[in-house]
């Protein structure tokens, strides 16, 4: 049966459906990361019996390893060409890749610490526009001259006064709602001691968090400099070392090979965590976080970590954004010199208030994404709200560090 003839199973049940006359939201999963995200947003909906959540993948380069996500949260998705013939009340969406398509009002989110990245596809950019972040940009938010958003969530109002000169046409849809990554670290940080006994960590042990974004100025892209010094200075007895690597890097390149690139981290007791796994815990329990311009580092200023910076790609990195702010003031390693000693000599250097502009950067709206959020959602749904404050607890406790690299081994064997 062609995709033109093909019924939407899941939508139109009818009489099969137990329970009925829901809205029903359709929540589009282009990317692991953008899943992880859009999870703050559907969680606020899933136990309200009048609405319907379904789900589905789009197309994009880096979605590999999406459904197997979705999966493990018990959520099957029905195919994007069937949810691009259905008709839904609202649509969440992180990213905005052929959302233009859907038929119905759509709320997007942002994704990361700020608006890091600056556009990569200059192609559709008029004479003489300047390159700035996607979510900010007219590429991102029209489509063929229409404003395709219905509501637009955004962390900063500095994001809103900077659309105001990007995409002025956008101001009417965009709220400032703060961002879920503050609001579940803020609130996992009494925990620290928790997750670091979850860990597997000892009394006497120093936890080193080494972050990565995606791309060829990331951590990972010059890991060859880096991993000399992770590997044979930093003595065993005393340091464990985890690696946080971006979803898109394992999508990009497949998990088989990520993990071949790694396999020398793994042999010598690095604790390379799945892409699909919970960073938060992991980043609370550092002492120290070594990152480059992506969102974990930036994260990480609002932990009790000492942090230090890998060299960053400046060119690509929007100057207003919190990892510009924290290229300002953070230290950076220094491959002549013993790693241990930097790591020492930064944790004694660190000043008080130090982050203090990083961190203000990432929320304008602190603790409050969950109750904005889905504030937003349900006056688009046409619903009252539940009459109780959306639930922000931290995160959960992780697995054992030792448990990572022996899921790590045997996914390599397998």
């Amino acid at each position: 049966m062609s995709v033109g003839t093909t019924r939407p199973a899941l939508i139109e049940q009818g009489h099969w459906l137990t329970v009925r006359d829901c809205k029903r939201v359709l929540v589009v999963v282009h990317t692991v990361t953008f899943a992880q995200r859009l999870r703050e947003v559907f969680g606020l909906l899933e136990a309200d019996r009048r609405i319907q959540l379904v789900f589905t993948v789009a197309p994009h380069a880096f979605g590999g390893g999406v459904e197997p996500y979705l999966q493990g949260l018990g959520i099957t998705p029905v195919p994007w060409e069937e949810a691009l013939l259905s008709e839904f009340d609202l649509a969440l969406a992180a990213g905005f890749r052929g959302v233009h398509k859907l038929r119905t009002p759509v709320v997007r989110i942002s994704h990361g610490a700020g608006h890091i990245k600056l556009l990569t596809d200059v192609s559709l950019l008029a004479p003489g526009e300047r390159r700035v972040p996607g979510m900010l940009s007219r590429q991102h938010l029209l489509h063929e001259g229409r404003l395709f958003p219905a509501a637009v969530g955004y962390a900063h109002e500095r994001d809103v006064a900077e659309l105001a000169r990007t995409c002025p046409e956008a101001l009417r849809v965009a709220h400032v709602v703060g961002d879920p990554c503050v609001d579940r670290i803020t609130a996992g940080r009494p925990q620290r001691e928790r997750y670091r006994r979850a860990l597997g960590l000892g009394s006497g042990e120093r936890l080193v968090v080494v972050t990565s974004t995606w791309g060829p100025g990331s951590t990972f892209g010059r890991l060859d400099s880096l991993l000399p010094q992770l590997l044979s200075q930093l003595p065993g007895d005393r340091y464990r070392v985890a690696m946080l690597v971006h979803p898109n890097v394992f999508a990009g390149h497949g998990t088989w090979q990520v993990r071949g690139w790694l396999a020398d981290c793994r042999e010598r007791g690095v604790a390379v965590v799945p892409p699909e796994a919970d960073w938060q815990p992991v980043l609370i329990a550092a002492d120290w976080i070594i990152g480059d311009h992506g969102s974990l580092t930036a994260y990480g200023t609002l932990t009790d970590a000492t942090l230090l910076l890998t060299d960053a790609a400046r060119r690509e990195v929007s100057a207003a954004s919190p990892a510009a702010l924290l290229a300002a003031v953070a230290p950076v390693v220094s491959p002549g010199y013993p790693l241990a000693d930097q790591l020492e000599y930064a944790a004694q250097s660190r000043q008080p208030g130090q982050y203090d502009q990083v961190t203000a950067s990432l929320s304008s709206a602190p603790g409050q994404f969950h109750r904005r959020m889905r504030s937003v959602v349900y006056r688009l749904l046409g619903l009252g709200e539940p009459a109780r404050p959306p639930l922000v607890g931290p995160p959960p406790p992780p697995p054992p560090l030792s448990w990572w690299e022996a899921c790590a081994d045997r996914g390599a064997a397998r």
